[in-house]
């Protein structure tokens, strides 16, 4: 049987949101569903059925240190936030092609 994961998040947590708490928690059920029709953003999400969404827990992390030339780190930092997942996402995508049985005839 496989353990159930729970990720909590501690107040203070460096990870902040954009979201104005407090003027969710003073509006109403019905002011909160107008502010949601009114979002364009949320037009693709209208139709779509929620109710087989699966929650995905994203692999554990593990914290290195790394040297990289400085001109590939200033590359990644340039194209803004969340520059050390792209940098694993390149990394995973040279693993998964190394990883690929050789296909030669």
């Amino acid at each position: 049987m496989k353990k159930e994961r729970i990720v909590t998040r501690r107040w203070g947590d460096r990870r902040k949101g954009k979201t104005d708490w407090a003027r969710f928690d003073s509006m109403t059920e019905q002011e909160i569903e107008a502010a949601i029709a009114s979002d364009p953003d949320w037009d693709d999400f209208k139709d779509i059925d929620w109710s087989d969404a699966v929650l995905v827990i994203p692999t554990r992390k593990k914290a290195i240190s790394i040297r990289v030339d400085e001109d590939v780190l200033d590359f990644f930092k340039s194209e803004g936030e969340g520059y050390q997942r792209r940098m694993n996402a390149v990394l995973r995508s040279y693993m998964q092609q190394k990883s690929k049985p050789n296909k030669r005839a």
